[in-house]
């Protein structure tokens, strides 16, 4: 009595809790069904991804940055760069309202609203779009439907295309790169995705944290689901073995093939339930564990008085120039150049003279500032520092900013910072690690890309139609016992 008392709770308790995830699962599967539409087949393409600037001998700038910085009057920045579009060559001036303006390298004049006419000239390059019209052009400072988390990078100016195809463009002008690009079926495929499969509603209800915390209760209940209904199909395997066989001896129809089918598929497709679930819910859990606040990003304050040296007479060839900025740390302001293979040379812009391992000491005072444990200003010891220049599995495609310096500390942690913009790109722990691992390989299904994406995607696609179809079938089972 007590063993079939415990049967009967068992399957209670899976009937309420499968009711409970049926909802969830129908959105997940879904939209996990239409994912590789979205990543893969049904992906717009661009005609240049990657935006690259002139050396400095080809932009020719007639004056210094400090004339320009006279001539109009301005004591302070945070930084600068050069520039050159359709309109001439200009310093792209970052100034202490962290505002870029933009002025003419040839005689200092102050280009109208030159951020936005910088920003439809790359747009038009990545697009290589020189007559569709600009419908609106608007500055992006937090992520949306349409510009998610995983893009990274803010502010961006989103430039919409009056196109059939409705193409926008989201363009970082201070790195003169693109974060992404959408058109009409993308923005689709995101706004599914996004109220389906990350479920943005909640999120816009009552914030990250409120989502989070209540995707991990019903992944909770949906492993006990899971769990409950392995442990009935063990509780009663003998007792569906014996009705199986009586039927047959007596030759009467399978009036019960709807509950068949939910406990054999489900029986087949348990493990690929087991991956997406666990993985999942790891992932949030992650997520909630790094819900922190995050430090502000380093907003560095460069004097005019201190510029002494004039940027156009620093001892790098102009032809190798591709970039330069300036940054000031370790009570020193200096020039940052970054050559045609971006090599980063570090020129102290009092005495003009070249600072060795500066990038690396550099990354190193960025990692202690963003570092919530540490005093900025103290390196706590030399550790590791190396520049990454391609994704790999610790530090993913996902993050979008290269090169990068990875700094490595001995506990494990690897803090990537970017040096040209100064911000954190990536904090990656050991628990990070772990989590992207299962979640490429268990959610994803990334340890089937030696097939190939176009296989790895309809595996994946089988599986989460697998897990809908179960849910189905337990749904009319649950209809056909009322």
């Amino acid at each position: 009595m007590a063993s079939s008392a415990l049967k009967s709770n068992f399957y209670k308790w899976h009937r309420v809790l499968g009711l409970i995830a049926l909802i969830p699962v129908i959105f997940w599967t879904l939209s996990g069904l239409f994912h590789p539409f979205m990543s893969n087949w049904f992906r717009p393409s661009i005609a240049q991804e990657v935006f690259k600037p002139l050396a400095q001998s080809k932009m020719k700038p007639a004056l210094s940055i400090q004339q320009v910085l006279d001539k109009n009057q301005v004591t302070a920045i945070r930084n600068f760069n050069l520039v050159n579009f359709k309109k001439g060559t200009f310093y792209q001036v970052l100034g202490t309202d962290s505002v870029y303006k933009y002025y003419s390298a040839t005689d200092a004049v102050l280009l109208p609203h030159g951020d936005t006419e910088y920003a439809e000239y790359l747009a038009r390059y990545f697009t290589q779009d020189s007559t569709s019209a600009v419908k609106s052009i608007t500055l992006q400072t937090g992520f949306d439907g349409q510009y998610q988390p995983i893009n990274h990078l803010l502010p961006v100016w989103k430039v919409a295309f009056n196109r059939p195809d409705g193409m926008d463009i989201y363009v970082e002008t201070g790195q003169s790169r693109m974060a992404t690009f959408n058109n009409n079926t993308r923005k689709a495929f995101l706004w599914m995705f996004a109220q389906f499969h990350t479920w943005q509603f909640l999120a816009d209800i009552g914030g990250d944290t409120f989502r989070n915390v209540l995707l991990v209760i019903i992944m909770a209940v949906m492993l006990f689901a899971l769990i409950s209904g392995l442990t009935v199909y063990g509780l009663m395997w003998q007792k569906f073995k014996t009705i199986k066989q009586n039927r047959k001896i007596k030759g009467t129809q399978d009036k019960r093939f709807v509950h068949r089918f939910h406990r054999q598929i489900g029986l087949i497709v348990s493990f690929v339930m087991f991956t997406f679930v666990i993985s999942g819910l790891f992932h949030l859990v992650v997520k909630l564990h790094n819900d922190a606040p995050v430090k502000a990003d380093y907003a560095q304050v460069i004097k005019r008085a201190d510029l002494t040296i004039s940027n156009l007479s620093l001892p790098v060839v102009d032809s190798l120039i591709h970039r330069i900025g300036v940054v000031n740390f370790g009570n020193k302001t200096f020039y940052q150049v970054t050559d045609d293979k971006k090599q980063v040379a570090y020129i102290n812009t009092q005495t003009g003279k070249e600072q060795t391992n500066a990038d690396e000491d550099y990354a190193r005072f960025l990692a202690t500032y963003y570092h919530p444990k540490l005093e900025a200003g103290k390196f706590y010891g030399r550790v590791k520092v190396d520049q990454i220049r391609q994704f790999d599995n610790d530090y993913g495609f996902n993050n979008k900013r290269l090169p990068v310096d990875r700094v490595s500390y001995p506990n494990g942690e690897n803090w990537y910072i970017e040096t040209a913009t100064s911000k954190l790109s990536a904090k990656i722990a050991n628990i990070d690690r772990a989590e992207g691992l299962s979640f490429i390989f268990l959610h994803k299904y990334f340890g089937m890309s030696w097939a190939g994406k176009d296989i790895r995607d309809l595996v994946s696609m089988l599986a989460a139609l697998g897990v809908l179809v179960v849910s189905l079938f337990g749904f009319a089972s649950f209809i056909k016992n009322k």
